[in-house]
């Protein structure tokens, strides 16, 4: 497990909850003491156009603090899907998030949307034919399900639940129905924690998740996985919650 990150992300870029000052720090202390980080490097602009349109890449350029860490975001998200698709499992540990960027729209603190930029880019490319989108944020990831709606090469989950085991027992259905694909990528939203705003998950259902995502990559697309950080308020489980993804995505249950 590689963990893409850089040192601006911990930049104070708005005011809203995923820019909160420190959001990141028990994150990426927890995980370097496990794992090993490489440094994202923004994406180019020309992979963004695979989804955002010009005017909505213009609207985010005009916000200066916030758009060189969108690019970094979507870049380092990228460089987790290039490293799955080489067999090597990758978490990007970025921000802002990017779930409810839709090609021409945003909002819920996303600008570009990360996880989308980066399976549009590997599928425009001809590295993929599928893809397999699992979203275990609190909130439906409006801006990829948008994004993919008309693509059928790419299948979006969002499993739902009103507690900790009718949610996990949701998650796993939705992954044993879900079509084989190229490569499974998770949208990782920590805010359904116990902790956090969605008051349902424990922190080790988010290992059982990692588990499954591992599981299914090994029999559908050769150990191709990689997940993206989108929401999750508490610092503190946010940790906790990522690190015990990660653990899982490296353990077979």
């Amino acid at each position: 497990m590689k963990i893409i990150f850089h040192k601006d992300f911990h930049k104070t870029y708005t005011t809203d909850p995923a820019a909160a000052e420190g959001r990141l720090k028990p994150a990426e202390k927890k995980l370097r003491r496990s794992f090993d980080f490489v440094s994202a490097q923004p994406a180019k602009l020309i992979d963004i156009e695979r989804v955002h349109t010009k005017t909505h890449i213009r609207d985010v350029q005009r916000a200066t603090q916030v758009y060189p860490l969108a690019l970094l975001a979507a870049g380092g998200t990228l460089q987790a899907a290039r490293l799955a698709l080489a067999g090597q499992p990758a978490f990007a540990l970025v921000r802002p998030p990017g779930h409810h960027a839709s090609p021409n729209s945003c909002w819920g603190f996303c600008y570009f949307n990360n996880i989308a930029v980066a399976v549009a880019t590997l599928l425009d490319e001809g590295l993929i034919a599928t893809a397999l989108i699992l979203d275990i944020d609190l909130h439906f990831g409006d801006g990829t399900d948008n994004t993919f709606d008309a693509r059928q090469e790419v299948e979006y989950l969002h499993p739902e639940g009103s507690n900790n085991k009718d949610w996990l027992a949701e998650c796993r259905r939705e992954l044993d129905a879900a079509k084989p694909a190229d490569l499974i990528a998770v949208s990782a939203g920590f805010d359904r924690h116990i902790e956090d705003w969605g008051t349902t998950l424990e922190t080790e259902s988010y290992r059982t998740i990692g588990s499954w995502v591992k599981d299914w990559a090994e029999q559908h697309c050769r150990n191709r996985m990689f997940a993206v950080l989108e929401g999750g308020y508490n610092h503190e489980t946010l940790a906790d919650a990522a690190q015990a993804l990660a653990e899982g995505m490296q353990e077979s249950r």
